[in-house]
């Protein structure tokens, strides 16, 4: 399936002297999916850094001098998606699996979410447990496929980020790696933002879940980047800078240690 992606981004920050803005709004190529034009607008991009986070993600760091109102970004792309049935894989640029069985604040386990269960020989059904539980806790979304029509059913007020976070903080305290995604989700042939959950299986590599939606990632999915959680995912991150600090005068003075 071929998605077109439109992702416009607007925020004000005053009238700051300097401001360093982080970007993470660059789909790279995986098993699924196959970038065909990735752009990003945005006054100062033009000279922006680009580096590989910690996480692998390819990461740009935009400066502007003296930014004045609001500072507008829009990201535009055509994607090619396959259905892999959520599985990622090992990617060339990841970082060790072990790294994302770390907690964080944002990941805590909701001790219901795991009772009974444990790891063993099947993590691919205890996955699947896990994202149903989730699903049903938290009152989410389901997509129906109809006459070769998509239908969506609303659910409860929590957002993708929650059963991400969730999902993440379960498979964690059960010391399984699971990280958090964001990404693009198609829906009525529009695509918005959107966070899903990545589990770690030895014989696989990386598997997508998005229990918000209770289905693998496949063609309607379109990934982004990947972290610890939603503060290592950030779309933008902004550093203003309200003033330039003066330069401090430092007095040296010398002293004949003899006397």
């Amino acid at each position: 399936m071929k998605i077109s992606v439109r992702h416009a981004l607007s925020f004000d920050l005053g009238t700051p002297t300097r401001a360093v803005h982080h970007l993470l709004l660059t789909a790279l190529a995986t098993p699924q999916q196959k970038v065909e034009r990735w752009s990003i607008e945005m006054p100062g991009f033009a000279d922006a850094a680009v580096f590989r986070d910690g996480y692998g993600n390819r990461a740009h760091l935009v400066t502007q001098l003296k930014p004045e109102g609001p500072i507008d970004v829009v990201v535009s792309g055509m994607v090619e998606t396959f259905d892999m049935a959520g599985v990622l894989g090992k990617l060339d640029y990841d970082p060790m699996p072990a790294m994302f069985r770390r907690p964080t604040p944002e990941t805590k386990a909701d001790p219901k979410l795991i009772e009974g269960l444990k790891d063993g020989p099947d993590r691919i059904a205890l996955f699947h447990e896990l994202m149903g539980r989730i699903h049903a806790a938290l009152g989410g979304s389901t997509q129906m496929q109809a006459e070769g029509t998509q239908s969506q059913s609303q659910g409860s007020g929590a957002k993708p980020q929650d059963y991400a976070l969730a999902f993440i903080g379960a498979a964690r305290a059960l010391n399984i790696p699971a990280r958090y995604v964001t990404g693009y989700l198609l829906d009525e042939g529009v695509s918005s933002f959107h966070a899903w959950a990545e589990g770690w299986d030895e014989r696989l590599g990386w598997i997508g879940f998005d229990p918000a939606m209770n289905v693998c990632p496949a063609e309607d999915h379109v990934r982004l980047a990947s972290g610890l959680d939603m503060t290592s995912t950030m779309p933008i991150r902004s550093v203003p800078v309200w003033a330039e600090m003066p330069a401090e005068t430092v007095e040296l003075t010398s002293q004949d240690p003899s006397t």
